[in-house]
C-alpha cells in the first residue's frame, strides 16, 4: 500500500499502535475480500441462470448480494480510516479527538484504534444523527 510506513519506523507506543492498526486493517481486508468473492460468485451464478424463469430464490440471492457490496463498502470506508489513522500516527496528531481535542484513552484506542473521537464526543454524536453540535 502507498503511503504506509515501514513498521521499524515507529518505537513504544507509536509502535504499539501501529501494530494494532496493521492488524486491524489485515483483518478488515480479509473480511473485505471474503465479501468480494462472494458478490462474485452469486454474479457468476447469476449470469448462468439469466433467460430462466425468475424464482422466488433469486430475489433472496439479489438480496444477499446487495448485503455483500454494502459490507465491502462499509469495509473500504474502515480501510480508509486505517490509513487516515497511519498519517494522524506519523504526524504525531493519532490519539486526539477531532472534535474536542482531548486526548482519546488508550482503552479505546486498544478496541478501536482508527478511532477519532473520544468516548463523549462520539456519543453526542451518535445522539445527534452522526453531528457534534457543539463543534462549528
Amino acid at each position: 500500500m502507498a503511503g504506509v510506513v515501514e513498521k521499524n519506523v515507529f518505537t513504544g507506543k507509536k509502535k504499539k499502535y501501529y501494530d494494532l492498526l496493521m492488524h486491524a486493517r489485515a483483518m478488515v481486508l480479509g473480511q473485505l475480500q471474503f465479501h468480494t468473492d462472494e458478490a462474485l460468485n452469486k454474479n457468476d451464478a447469476d449470469q448462468e441462470n439469466r433467460g430462466m424463469g425468475t424464482h422466488m430464490a433469486d430475489n433472496g440471492d439479489s438480496n444477499l448480494r446487495e448485503m455483500e457490496l454494502q459490507l465491502m463498502t462499509e469495509e473500504g470506508n474502515v480501510v480508509r480510516m486505517i490509513e487516515d489513522a497511519i498519517r494522524r500516527l506519523e504526524n504525531d496528531e493519532y490519539g486526539i479527538c477531532q472534535d474536542c481535542g482531548a486526548e482519546i484513552p488508550e482503552a479505546r484506542l486498544e478496541m478501536k484504534p482508527y478511532a477519532i473521537y473520544c468516548v463523549k464526543c462520539k456519543g453526542i454524536r451518535e445522539k445527534n444523527n452522526g453531528v457534534n453540535p457543539y463543534v462549528d
